[in-house]
């Protein structure tokens, strides 16, 4: 069996253990949220967003907040839904994007990881099913996914050339035929290679939770497989203290740190 990108995780995880010394402001959200057009989603995703509480409730959240158990510290996420800039603190070390840069404050020198594939990558795969809906994807039927018995049927999701930092991924979005809940989240990684990949890795979404009348995970499987035989679970990855906000934060919060430094290029 192959392992699942858990194991990559747990190697670009964060390893510093001091509380962020961070502030935060808020201010209202001005711009209105324009009127969503679900005819452009295949029917199956907008039964599968309203089974999660629907686009336009998504919509009208503006920041999206969720921490990490790791084994020691706690990993912070806060995104921007609109602008998705993000940071990402766990202990001396922060990370994040401004809306031109992706940034990495670590003066310890003790990151391991990649912070450009880091980035937003745990906001994606939490987000699910929502960022499904943005822009620049294309969607197209694939094959049911069997599991115990059970048969999840699904849809193919690609992206336009230049969308996202590695637009030859590729998704598979599988759902309860009756309840249109997601169950399983297939993926392929293509961020080194740059080539398109058929090393499909898969996720089960089970473990749901209300987050201000939007379904969003309490945790999340990722499982071992052979093709698109799903094998043994991997111990869950947790998410805590989630919050939804319709507020912006202080235009400064997701600034680049004096001591950070910019990492926007592959390593």
């Amino acid at each position: 069996m192959r392992l699942s990108l858990i194991t990559l995780i747990c190697l670009i995880a964060f390893s510093c253990k001091e509380a962020s010394k961070n502030t935060r402001e808020t201010k209202p959200v001005e711009e209105t949220v324009a009127t969503i057009d679900t005819s452009k989603y295949p029917a199956a995703l907008n039964k599968i967003l309203e089974a999660h509480g629907g686009l336009d409730t998504w919509k009208s959240k503006r920041v999206l907040s969720f921490e990490i158990p790791k084994s020691d510290v706690i990993e912070k996420h806060t995104i921007d839904l609109r602008t998705r800039d993000e940071k990402i603190e766990s202990g001396a070390i922060v990370m994040g994007s401004d809306g031109i840069d992706i940034w990495l404050k670590d003066e310890a020198n003790s990151y391991k990881g990649n912070a450009v594939f880091y980035h937003n990558l745990m906001f994606y795969f939490y987000s699910m099913p929502f960022v499904l809906a943005d822009n620049g994807i294309k969607y197209s039927e694939t094959e049911a996914l069997e599991f115990e018995g059970k048969s999840y049927p699904g849809l193919r999701i690609s992206f336009d050339d230049g969308v996202g930092v590695s637009s030859k991924d590729e998704y598979y979005l599988h759902y309860d035929a009756e309840t249109y809940q997601m169950a399983w989240l297939g993926y392929t990684v293509t961020f080194r290679s740059g080539e398109k990949s058929d090393d499909i890795r898969w996720i089960r979404y089970n473990d749901w939770q209300n987050v201000d009348g939007v379904i969003l995970p309490n945790s999340l499987t990722w499982h071992e497989y052979e093709g698109r035989v799903i094998g043994k679970a991997e111990p869950a990855l947790k998410f805590e203290n989630v919050t939804l906000s319709e507020t912006a934060l202080a235009d400064d919060f997701f600034k680049q740190p004096e001591a950070a430094k910019v990492v926007n290029a592959k390593e």
